[in-house]
């Protein structure tokens, strides 16, 4: 089904930049992002599954072995209003 969706000229380049790095095309690109946005949402009145939950979980971690690690001491009450003393 065809959509036809307005982006600013920054969007775009930036997609399509996206795109090239998948090495595919930028429509095909943006459809399969539009696809996978619509099947990672539960339907209105829907509950999350155990299986989706997970799954959403899995893609926020995606990656994660390149952030930096951060001491626990990091995440503590006092580490994030350090400068309002």
């Amino acid at each position: 089904m065809p959509i036809l969706v307005e982006l600013t000229p920054e969007a775009e380049a930036n997609l399509a930049a996206q795109a090239v790095s998948h090495g595919i095309a930028l429509q095909q690109y943006a459809s399969k992002l539009l696809e996978e946005a619509a099947a990672a949402r539960p339907a209105a009145g829907s509950k999350l599954t155990r299986e989706s939950l997970h799954a959403l979980l899995d893609r926020i971690g995606e990656g994660a072995e390149n952030r930096p690690k951060l001491p626990t001491s990091a995440f503590t009450r006092e580490s994030f209003y350090e400068e309002r003393r």
